[in-house]
């Protein structure tokens, strides 16, 4: 699972303990008190149940300052994440949540195995052979998969699949991600190497 640590503009309500953020609520929608969500999770569908309880960063001046938001239903419409929590019982309600941005305990994240946070893999090492080709610089996710953009040492970035097949090894007490990455991805292939394959299409054809 990969929450969002904080960066940016984008820091926990004052006085809260370590916490990532893991949604936005949007927009108001329909007239029940639900919300349109922007997820900052790839896991909503587990960090989203009912029950589950957030800190809220909302304005001082919001009626909503300084108190908690728990999550009544969680459900997609038309792809979109929507979701009902306590005390919000009609547009109204919902219209004064929204922006509002929501937080959770670092130690009510999920303890799965082969799960990490943003900022846990931000500023790894990333080696290959052995040999440390560049570092991570930021995590992009995608409906698909999560991206790793690495800075190499020629500071090109280049984006990895996070995926067992190509990453089989974070080492976070060391401080490095091992990559087996395809011919091609982390660098440009020689032309010797093109040649040949373009050679036996050639022939392929013939």
């Amino acid at each position: 699972m990969t929450d969002v640590a904080p960066t940016g503009d984008a820091r926990p309500p004052q006085g809260s303990k370590t916490q990532l953020r893991v949604g936005r609520l949007v927009k108001a929608h329909g007239l029940k008190g639900a919300l349109k969500l922007e997820l900052y999770t790839d896991d909503p569908d587990g960090r989203f149940v009912p029950g589950a309880t957030f800190t809220l960063q909302v304005p001082e001046s919001s009626p909503w300052h300084g108190k908690p938001l728990t999550v009544r239903e969680f459900r997609w419409m038309n792809s979109h994440p929507v979701a009902f929590f306590e005390g919000v019982e009609d547009r109204t309600a919902a219209e004064e949540l929204v922006r509002a941005i929501l937080w959770i305990d670092e130690s009510g994240a999920s303890d799965e195995e082969d799960a990490w946070y943003d900022h846990q893999l931000v500023g790894l090492d990333v080696v290959r052979d052995g040999d440390v080709v560049g570092r991570i610089v930021r995590v992009d996710h995608l409906p698909a998969q999560d991206l790793l953009a690495v800075r190499l040492s020629d500071e090109r970035e280049v984006l990895v699949p996070f995926v067992k097949a190509i990453v089989p090894e974070v080492d976070l007490t060391a401080g490095r991600l091992t990559v087996t990455p395809p011919a091609g991805l982390l660098e440009d292939l020689p032309s010797d190497e093109v040649e040949p394959a373009a050679a036996d299409a050639a022939t392929e054809r013939d």
